[in-house]
């Protein structure tokens, strides 16, 4: 069979965009499909990077690409995309391809997170063997720089960065977990970081497929960092493996971490240079130190401005996606099944014979602690300290706690047969010593979010209970008290002068005995939390009287929440209730939409009710079991909420000082609104003629009565003043048809509008009502029936109408007086 007719590379190119605009997806992937077979690496070499943004979108968010992120399962495309990105699909065969032809592919360091961005401007090479050896340094400076990748590295890049780029193309109805990105990060973490078996070998696999460990860095490069400190363990392993009898998963092993350190390095890396300076090892601080000593010394040269991401720049103004957080939650419940999927014998197995563990086993090893841990802690201390206080929190929570309950991915279904919560197993007290911060700091942090929380809210409560549920589980209070005991016993301080706290980045791993035999618990404790804050940290113990403080606010707030919410759903049924049948036609009572938010009430039926008492009862018999609160306690907390929730102060104001202007809340008033303690009255206080059109009135009618109303009080205001001010019988019955309703004292009002004089007139504006029109038909059509013309039903109707409301007030003011 004769091969394919050789085009110029630039004509290939040219025919590919030109299809890429008329031909439908189906056709233009098969073609894509015999061009990856037919043509040589050479001639694919040149649309490679054209193909991944086509497919991806650009990474400045301007090409959208295939729209991964917005492509559902049900839509027809769905299936023709998947399975061409798939692990064994056409474009990874074009990068297996390319990767053993050994091509490079620039990418600008400007699409890196800032933190990493602006350290390699300043001149740092960031703490990651991912960024070693790669760095292309030009002629204009570093304002420039770009990085070179291998065609495996360039693709899992362009992938990663898609879940970051803006979103300048309208999204498509349906879940965060519903599109083909989800599914295809999920489907590439399964297969390159396999539970069972080992990596499939690429179908392009020989000696130039494999990644060599980092060559030395030339001494004129001003950048500095690890050096061969800082070399990829596994690829320290691969490259002592002999060529003959090498193990194939040796020979692959280096994609897996590859995909890793892409994921984590993008989608962990967003928070402040200062955070990440401070996380930085001690050696890369002193090179840092001496990088900026021997510029400073450089007075030939004049100090360049500092770029657009350096430090004297550089803000955070990153702002996590619930669909990232989602991703990484995805990443992160991978990472401990695959962690967990570690053979018995590897993890019980003596140090000796670790180096004839396989790599893959070795990368199941340290996977969580080395690459994860840290970058995970800031990610989500950030997400903590800057999510909105509403339900979307929810992804948040979830990625955290998913993160601190690795047995739940071990593959063991069993549960206990009476029902009861599985306590955890002693063999995790070591992951919680070594993520002590994962457990006691986040745990403050979220303590502080739902002090602030409305907790009436079902969605928020859920949150609550799911934190104290997870916290209450059996032996796992213990494990965390234990942890911080063995943090506060001074019994290593000797040891800080000869020896470095192990960091992630020096292989520290929960999984792993690779430390010296002298670590004892104490030394690990001690190196994750100065290795994640500094020597110099203040640590605030989780069980300690300042917390225990604030867990007995929080417990207060849920018992108040309580009660509110069963107002709220007293106060709904109540209205409901007394609502008639003309509220059919929209004239229903509208105090409730003036007292409660309409927002509030949307989700506060009888069923979310029951919903928000469930979780917070639930909550709190939690809480109890964590903090071990005793029954005094709580029946105390709860006593002190009772005495505030009396019919008089329910309708009390919140708390507040009066300024010249009206009230100004305090902080105590603000808690008592957010709690649903105390609330404002609203009201109308300017001119009741002038309230905004109802539902329940006719605009046009209200207008015209306005209109005819305002003459008549202009003409005859006068009269009607001195009709009021008689003492007579006839100024009783003026002053109540004539003079508009006292303004309520119920809500704060501003000085001015306590100052308001109110002169008697005539309110015309009942009668655009629909439910006064309304009543007038039927008195109407009832006249008709006892033979009453048009005028003499008017007359009769004016009548019987003056006499009862005249009926009315006087029969209200003699109960007043009695």
């Amino acid at each position: 069979m004769a091969g394919p007719v050789m085009q110029q590379p630039s004509y290939l190119l040219a025919n590919l965009k030109a299809d890429w605009t008329t031909k439908p997806l189906l056709q233009r992937c098969q073609e894509l499909v015999k061009v990856i077979n037919d043509y040589p690496a050479k001639e694919l070499h040149l649309i490679f990077p054209w193909l991944v943004e086509s497919i991806f979108g650009s990474l400045d968010g301007v090409i959208a690409g295939w729209n991964l992120r917005f492509l559902l399962s049900r839509t027809n495309e769905y299936g023709i995309i998947m399975e061409f990105l798939e692990p064994n699909g056409p474009m990874m065969k074009l990068v297996y391809k390319l990767q053993a032809e050994e091509y490079k592919y620039e990418m600008p360091i400007n699409y890196l997170p800032g933190p990493v961005k602006a350290s390699i401007q300043e001149g740092v090479l960031p703490d990651s063997p991912l960024f070693h050896n790669k760095l292309q340094f030009p002629m204009s400076g570093l304002l420039t720089l770009s990085m070179s990748l291998n065609p495996f590295e360039y693709y899992m890049f362009n992938f990663a960065s898609s879940l970051l780029a803006p979103k300048t193309y309208l999204s498509t109805n349906g879940t965060p977990t519903d599109n083909a990105y989800f599914v295809l990060v999920d489907t590439y973490l399964k297969y390159f970081l396999p539970t069972e078996g080992n990596v499939p070998p690429s179908p392009f696999s020989d000696t130039r497929g494999t990644v060599s460990p980092p060559a030395p860095r030339s001494p004129s490069v001003p950048f500095v960092g690890y050096g061969a400190h800082s070399t990829s363990l596994l690829k320290r392993h691969i490259s002592h493996q002999p060529s003959v009898n090498a193990d194939p998963a040796a020979q692959e092993i280096w994609r897996s971490e590859t995909l890793l350190q892409v994921f984590v390095e993008l989608w962990l890396h967003h928070y402040s240079l200062e955070m990440y300076q401070k996380l930085q090892s001690p050696q890369v601080k002193l090179a840092l130190l001496q990088y900026r000593l021997s510029m400073s010394s450089m007075l030939c040269q004049p100090p360049a401005p500092p770029g657009p991401g350096s430090r004297h720049t550089y803000q955070e103004p990153f702002s996590p996606t619930e669909e990232h957080v989602l991703v990484v939650r995805l990443l992160v419940k991978h990472l401990h099944a695959f962690s967990n999927s570690l053979k018995p014998e590897q993890i019980s197995s003596s140090p000796s014979t670790h180096s004839h563990a396989s790599p893959l086993e070795e990368f199941k090893r340290v996977v969580v602690q080395r690459f994860v841990q840290q970058k995970l802690y800031i990610f989500l201390q950030h997400c903590f300290g800057h999510w909105p206080l509403d339900a979307s929190f929810r992804a948040v929570l979830e990625t955290w706690l998913s993160y601190i309950q690795p047995w739940r991915y071990t593959g063991e279904k069993n549960q206990p047969a009476d029902g009861q919560i599985r306590s955890v197993p002693d063999k995790w007290a070591s992951f919680v010593q070594e993520n002590l911060l994962m457990y006691t700091k986040l745990f403050q942090g979220f303590l502080n979010r739902a002090v602030r929380t409305d907790l009436v809210i079902p969605k928020n409560a859920q949150m609550v209970f799911r934190v104290a549920k997870v916290f209450s589980q059996p032996n796992l209070a213990d494990m965390i008290q234990k942890a911080e005991q063995l943090f506060l016993e001074p019994e290593l301080l000797h040891h800080r002068q000869h020896r470095v706290f192990l960091t992630p980045s020096h292989g520290g791993s929960f999984l792993s005995s690779r430390q010296p035999v002298t670590t004892d618990a104490v030394f690990k404790v001690k190196s994750h939390v100065y290795s994640l804050e500094g020597q110099d940290c203040q640590y605030k113990q989780m069980f300690g009287n300042e917390l225990r403080g604030t867990v007995l606010k929080l417990v207060q707030i849920i018992a108040q929440a309580r009660q509110t919410a069963k107002r709220i759903s007293d106060h709904s049924a109540e209205v409901a209730a007394n609502n008639s049948f003309m509220s059919w036609f929209g004239m229903g009572s509208s105090e409730l939409n003036n007292s409660l938010g309409g927002s509030a009430l949307d989700d506060m039926g009888g069923e979310c009710v029951k919903k928000t008492h469930e979780f917070l009862d639930k909550a709190l018999d939690s809480l109890c079991q964590i903090f071990r609160l005793n029954a005094g306690q709580l029946t105390q907390v709860m006593a002190n909420v009772a005495s505030t929730e009396d019919d008089m102060g329910s309708k009390q104001i919140p708390d507040c000082i009066l300024g010249e202007n009206g009230p100004i809340l305090t902080d105590t008033g603000r808690m008592q609104i957010i709690n649903g303690l105390r609330r404002f009255d609203i009201e109308y206080h300017g001119d009741p003629e002038l309230q905004p059109i109802r539902s329940f009135e006719n605009a046009f009618l209200v207008r015209v009565l306005y209109q005819v109303s305002s003459f008549i009080n202009n003409r005859f205001g006068d009269h009607m003043a001195a009709l009021c001010s008689r003492p007579d019988f006839l100024g009783c019955v003026g002053r109540h048809y004539l003079t508009s309703a006292p303004v309520s004292h119920r809500s704060p009002t501003t000085r001015r509008s306590l100052e308001r004089h109110t002169r008697p007139r005539l309110s015309l504006r009942r009668l655009g009502s629909y439910r006064t029109l309304l009543s007038a038909l039927l008195l109407y059509l009832l006249a008709a029936l006892f033979a009453f013309g048009p005028l003499s039903s008017t007359a009769l109707i004016l009548v019987v109408g003056l006499i009862y409301e005249l009926l009315t007030h006087l029969l209200g003011q003699k109960l007043k007086s009695q």
